[in-house]
């Protein structure tokens, strides 16, 4: 059967709440920011949605984050209890030492450099040039990149930010006392938490069966991928095709392209569009594709 775009009076009383919430833009100010990321592509306008999706969840369910990149959904579904557990994975090796570090208990080691940190072009350089003295270093290093690069990219070739918020340069975007607030929630709640430093397709296989597993799929766009992130080439269908098999639930974030919709379509899923507005407050559509509506 083919699957047309879900139009709000095909879903069922209840549900229409739901889709409301769905259909307007999200005020990120208005959401808790738990992320220590400035995370390019980042899904903080998605929380209030999230929030209705993690509801169904039951006392033995759990959450899954294949693509964490700067986990905001996970951590959210953690701060507030609605799982018993979540596991984030993520493949790329900076952003994955970051987590591995808030996480554990060289959080503080990492919290004293951002609290005595100087933001200046040779120090950043100087951080930049030692992370591969270990993990922490490396967590240190992202994090200094992801707050005084351009727009918080931090695929390779990125720059640094010029002019910066309010023209203050490389320090306009490094806020030691909130990045700390935020480091340390989350090392709070790391009994909840499980970081894996490894491939989402692996994991997503490994719980494919699981009725039990919640996944919150948030892949590397297929457009604006390449730009962003150092690990955007993925097999988007593969994704589509392992979401139509799986057991538990799922909820997956896209960019609206004919290309995604007809793998959507090849695999008999549903979808909706959602408005989101960019950092530079323009509101587009994506999709969001879930065996849940």
């Amino acid at each position: 059967m083919s699957i047309k775009q879900l139009e709000f009076d095909l879903f069922p009383e209840e549900e229409k709440e739901l889709v409301a919430v769905m259909h307007n833009v999200t005020n990120v100010a208005s959401v808790p920011q738990r992320s220590p990321f400035r995370y390019p592509g980042g899904k903080t306008w998605l929380v209030p949605t999230a929030r209705k999706w993690f509801s169904l969840a039951n006392a033995d369910s759990y959450l899954v984050e294949p693509f964490a990149g700067g986990g905001i959904i996970s951590l959210t579904a953690a701060a507030e209890g609605y799982f018993k557990h979540v596991t984030m994975v993520e493949l790329d090796d900076d952003v994955a030492a970051t987590w591995q570090t808030i996480l554990s208990d060289d959080n503080q080691w990492l919290i004293k450099q951002i609290s005595t940190f100087d933001v200046t072009a040779e120090n950043i350089n100087y951080v930049i040039n030692h992370a591969s003295d270990g993990i922490k270093q490396r967590a240190f290093a992202t994090i200094v990149r992801n707050r005084t690069n351009h727009g918080g990219i931090l695929a390779r070739g990125s720059g640094l930010i010029k002019s910066g918020e309010n023209g203050k340069g490389l320090s306009s975007r490094w806020y030691p006392a909130t990045l700390i607030k935020r480091i340390s929630e989350v090392n709070r709640n790391r009994d909840r938490i499980s970081f894996i430093h490894g491939d989402a397709f692996a994991y997503m296989e490994q719980k494919l069966f699981d009725p039990n597993a919640f996944f919150f799929i948030d892949p590397p766009y297929t457009i604006a991928g390449r730009r962003l992130y150092n690990h955007f080439d993925v097999d988007h269908r593969r994704i589509f095709e392992l979401a139509s098999k799986m057991q538990g639930h799922f909820l997956m974030t896209y960019d609206d392209t004919l290309e995604v919709r007809s793998w959507a379509d090849e695999f008999n899923l549903s979808y909706i569009t959602i408005p989101m507005q960019t950092t530079h407050l323009v509101t587009k559509e994506e999709l969001l594709i879930s065996n849940d509506f």
